[in-house]
């Protein structure tokens, strides 16, 4: 978000009515810093230099000393040259005269140039973005570690928006029984609100439930002025200013990223497919309690497949599951899987384990897998039993929620096993490793831990009505 550089930071508080909001001013001083930073001063070598690379230009000077090169750069704020070391031919080196020493960076090149985690185009852009960092960091570390003590995004951000406006919650309560317990509440539109707390907007008759996710922060380079809307200060530099959720949008410095609370909100607009998405974003962007796929296709195969043969265990073709998958992604909810288009009820049950072979995390978390599978080896059945409840209560809400409705439905299937021959363990075998993946991606593993990953689905199952 740009903003004018003349301004400085309002310290009113927000009001919940969103008839008075007002938009935060942003503060400037670091903007201020950046107009200030010497500029890049190119020390051309006034001789052809032999063996010069390719990607270099004249401000290559050859294999010169440190002191040969302090020499040239003439005590001049911003002057730069490259050089190849003495010590180490091949290995070049780029030399910059700031705060009236020279300093040298290591200086290499992969298709772009480099001296840290920032790639760059040209040279030129590398050391003006050199010395923006060096000015700022100089002339306001103490501001900047200060940076994140008294956030914006605490008194005006869409953290505050949401605490007054959220009006459905799924409980987390180890004391309550898990199942969904939705209240109602009356809440007005929200309108002329910046673009800073419009993502946790609701709007009349939304039901939200309130899932706790983390923010999908990736490094991100900014055109134009940008300033982080959680601290509010400037976000310097000519790339990978800062960070940007790519789930939500929320812009933020690296440092700031640490200290934005659990509560992304994603935006629809953000989210181009339904497999191979991460489900606690998925629901969150549709604003459901769990995937539409899932309950989409559950309630296709309870409405006309829970008398088929082998349901589950049957495999229907590959193309026509991969079929449901495009359509899924391309038209989400609106998807049609009826009879009239997939007569056969296995491509259903087909697309269903492919979306939960396709989760990035999958429904049992990477991280309760191992204690998952400790549970599983306990050899009595009521310790075991208590175990798996113990485990259960570690999954995000939004995987318990899925995996809850998902063993209600198993449960149903088992009920019909003199048709289909569908038992627990059956099923075990099929959604075991469908459900579960050991963090490490190792083959010996998963062969190791497919009777533990079969024991836990069909505890789940059979125990679907204690567990949950």
């Amino acid at each position: 978000m740009a903003a004018s550089s003349n301004s400085s930071l309002s310290g009113s508080s927000v009001s919940s009515d969103a008839e008075e909001y007002q938009p935060p001013i942003w503060k400037s001083y670091l903007y201020q810093l950046q107009q200030e930073a010497p500029r890049p001063k190119r020390i051309i070598c006034p001789r052809e230099v032999e063996n010069r690379p390719k990607y270099y230009g004249r401000e290559f000077h050859g294999i010169i000393s440190r002191e040969q090169a302090d020499e040239l750069l003439g005590g001049v704020e911003g002057a730069y040259i490259l050089r190849e070391s003495q010590r180490q031919p091949g290995c070049y080196t780029l030399a910059l005269r700031f705060g009236n020493q020279t300093l040298n960076y290591r200086l290499f090149h992969d298709g772009k140039h480099f001296v840290g985690e920032k790639r760059f185009e040209s040279i030129h852009d590398l050391v003006t973005d050199g010395l923006i960092t060096l000015y700022i960091e100089t002339k306001a570390a103490e501001y900047i570690s200060k940076m994140t003590t008294n956030p914006i995004y605490e008194h005006i951000g869409y953290a505050t928006l949401l605490r007054e406006k959220v009006s459905r919650r799924l409980s987390r309560s180890k004391n309550e029984s898990r199942k969904t317990n939705v209240m109602n509440e009356e809440h007005t539109p929200v309108e002329k609100i910046s673009s800073l707390v419009r993502r946790a907007a609701l709007t009349h008759n939304d039901n939200h439930f309130n899932y706790e996710k983390t923010h999908n922060f990736k490094v991100h380079t900014f055109r134009g002025p940008h300033w982080c809307e959680y601290c509010a200060n400037f976000m310097w530099g000519l790339i990978a200013q800062g960070v940007r959720c790519s789930d939500c949008g929320l812009n933020v410095h690296k440092q700031c990223s640490k200290h934005v609370p659990n509560d992304c909100q994603p935006d629809l607009k953000r989210i181009k497919k339904v497999y191979c998405c991460d489900l606690t974003t998925l629901v969150k962007a549709h604003n459901t309690q769990r995937p539409m796929v899932v309950d989409i296709c559950i309630r296709e195969i309870e409405a006309r497949g829970l008398k088929s043969e082998g349901l589950y265990r049957v495999s229907g073709f590959t193309e026509h599951i991969e079929d449901v998958k495009m359509a899924f992604d391309r038209d989400g909810e609106k998807a049609d899987i009826s009879a009239n288009i997939y007569p056969d009820i296995n491509i259903i049950t087909g697309a269903l384990k492919l979306y939960f072979r396709d989760l990035p995390i999958p429904v049992i978390t990477y991280d309760t897998y191992s204690k998952f599978i400790e549970a599983a080896k306990i050899s009595n059945a009521d310790e075991r039993l208590e175990a798996v409840h113990e485990v259960l209560m570690l999954l995000p809400p939004a995987h318990y929620e899925t995996l809850r409705y998902l063993m209600i439905h198993l449960k149903k299937v088992t009920m019909n096993e003199k048709d289909n021959f569908m038992n627990a363990e059956n099923l075990g075998i099929v959604f075991g490793p469908t459900l579960m993946r050991p963090p490490e991606d190792s083959t010996l593993t998963t062969l190791h831990d497919m009777r533990y990953q079969k024991l836990i689905v069909q505890i789940l199952i059979e125990n679907e009505d204690v567990l949950f």
